[in-house]
């Protein structure tokens, strides 16, 4: 049993804010990431989205692609016209390797929206949850055949953003459905990252590592902020830099001998986080929690 470490581009160019290291190119991220000590990376807005084109920049580095967004509207379309919307991502993740697809839907959602409160996401009704659990189920089957799990990634600013949401989804759909356990999200929602962990260990398929500074998020809640100006006020951090019980979560992983990757996911403003030390301090954390918790990694 083993693990891998990976990072997102956003420690360098943000997805959901463009203009946060709008000027850093994409060789950039790569080589930094690599020096760091990471095995793989998530997609970003900068990487090309052929496996033809892709490919070969991962290679050169002697990176993996570890995975992908996607942003799923089966609240508004049918589960045939999402397999159709997905076709092209979902090639790249497979002619590229990644088993696993992080997978939101995004139906209403406000985390993009800078002057929208997170407390304003939107809410499922009954008949909106039956839907979204009969066709996300259709979806995961079929990106299963295709050798690619979904891993529904629980995000701020979205249906489903909840410890009681997270279980109900849960509850709802087949082993097809993959998890996706996000400490950072799920700590912002109120939720516990231990307790998810432990009720859904054989459904986790992939791990997104951000740490949370405790004052920040207290001040954004109290403030009612949106979610990207708890991003910019630097209420996420990387792993063994905030307050979460890494420590604890990776020790639970390996008791339910969790293999795939760990990702470094700390969205954070790159012109006061500085890129460069926020990976590697990452990666350290990262190395550490799994040396405690007796989690083997390969590269």
């Amino acid at each position: 049993m083993s693990v891998r470490l990976g990072i997102n581009p956003l420690t360098w160019t943000n997805d959901d804010m463009p203009a946060l290291g709008a000027e850093t190119p994409l060789e950039t991220c790569l080589s930094e990431g690599r020096e760091a000590g990471y095995s793989g990376f998530e997609l970003g807005h900068k990487f090309p989205r052929t496996p033809e084109a892709l490919g070969p920049i991962l290679d050169k580095h002697g990176l993996s692609l570890v995975s992908g967004w996607y942003s799923s509207q089966l609240l508004e379309r049918s589960a045939e016209e999402e397999i159709e919307a997905i076709q092209e991502h979902l090639h790249l993740l497979k002619s590229l390797g990644a088993k696993a697809m992080v997978f939101c839907e995004v139906t209403g959602c406000v985390h993009g929206q800078r002057e929208t409160p997170v407390s304003k996401r939107p809410m499922m009704t009954d008949e909106q949850w039956d839907l979204l659990l009969e066709r996300i189920d259709v979806m995961a089957k079929y990106c299963l055949e295709q050798g690619v799990q979904i891993a529904y990634h629980h995000h701020m600013g979205t249906v489903v953003e909840t410890e009681e949401e997270i279980d109900r989804l849960m509850a709802g759909t087949s082993d097809a459905v993959g998890l996706l356990l996000d400490s950072g999200h799920l700590t912002y929602a109120g939720g516990d990252p231990l307790a998810i962990q432990q009720r859904h260990a054989d459904r986790i398929v992939h791990v997104h590592c951000k740490d949370i500074r405790r004052e920040v998020m207290i001040d954004a809640k109290n403030r009612d902020l949106s979610f990207l100006d708890a991003v910019l006020n630097g209420v996420f951090t990387v792993p063994g830099d905030g307050f979460i019980d890494y420590a604890s979560l990776f020790k639970q992983l390996k008791a339910s001998n969790y293999e795939g990757w760990l990702v470094v996911e700390a969205e954070q403003d790159p012109s006061v986080a500085h890129p460069m030390t926020y990976a590697r301090l990452g990666h350290d954390g990262l190395q550490r929690f799994c040396k405690e918790a007796g989690l083997d990694i390969r590269r």
